[in-house]
């Protein structure tokens, strides 16, 4: 007896796509750094991600198949400190969010050490497909 998962089901052709999204959402599991998600009236969504300790230069944002990925990586210092105690977490990480269909990233700003990642729902106008019935 096979499995029957969202993809292959006979009633959702093309749905497999959906079953790919909920994959990687739960592939982003990891706590560092932390975030929030605000909803900004009317259409518009920001996360802001705390990234201290991090450059403009450190990080970078890409959407990659209606997936939008924050990664950084601090540089390497070339002077030899010597740390009594370091509590502030300078690792590389990479978080990811699944956008929606019709979401665009708007803008992003680094703030105070704060990521702030605006996201904009885009309405398309009139999309109506009209799909002609062939005779055979």
């Amino acid at each position: 007896m096979t499995k029957m998962t969202l993809g292959t089901h006979p009633y959702l052709l093309g749905f497999d796509q959906l079953e790919r999204l909920a994959e990687r959402a739960a592939k982003g599991a990891e706590g560092y750094p932390p975030y929030n998600i605000e909803h900004r009236a009317p259409d518009g969504f920001r996360i802001t991600l705390a990234v201290a300790g991090f450059a403009e230069d450190d990080l970078s944002l890409t959407v990659e198949d209606r997936q939008l990925v924050i990664r950084g990586r601090q540089a390497e210092g070339a002077d030899e400190r010597v740390f009594l105690h370091r509590g502030i977490a300078a690792r590389a990480f990479q978080r990811s969010f699944v956008l929606a269909e019709g979401i665009e990233v708007e803008a992003a700003a680094l703030e105070n050490g704060l990521l702030h990642i605006d996201l904009r729902r885009v309405t398309p106008q009139g999309i109506v497909k009209t799909i002609p019935i062939s005779r055979k």
